[in-house]
């Protein structure tokens, strides 16, 4: 019984290297417009919310996203597109009017 236990173990662990050799993982940085707190829960939210986001971290202040993707699941592109989906713009995409005058007043970024 222990044999069996211990050759299931194992055989998880080979599958679960294997997919994980698979993965290409990048880390890139873009701007995004925004302003406060409540922006940067959105844009991070936006941006885990693609499958393939491993880790995605919006600083306020350089308005900078620091991104770590899966190419293999994503693009980079894919991830500016649901950031402007949340009605922030990105260097890339902007977002649309009708989403953008959705967000609350202190989030409103564009003069």
């Amino acid at each position: 019984m222990k044999k069996g236990i211990l050759f299931v173990a194992v055989i998880f662990s080979m599958i679960t290297i294997s997919f994980t050799a698979n993965a290409e993982v990048k880390k890139t940085s873009f701007k995004v417009s925004g302003n406060c707190g409540m922006c940067e829960k959105t844009i991070e939210t936006a941006a885990k919310t693609v499958q393939g986001v491993v880790s995605a971290d919006w600083d306020k202040k350089t308005k900078e996203m620091i991104l770590s993707f899966d190419t293999t699941k994503t693009t980079l592109n894919d991830v500016h597109k649901a950031i402007a989906k949340s009605g922030y713009d990105t260097d890339k995409v902007k977002a649309d009017d009708s989403i953008y005058s959705e967000l609350h007043s202190c989030c409103k970024y564009r003069k």
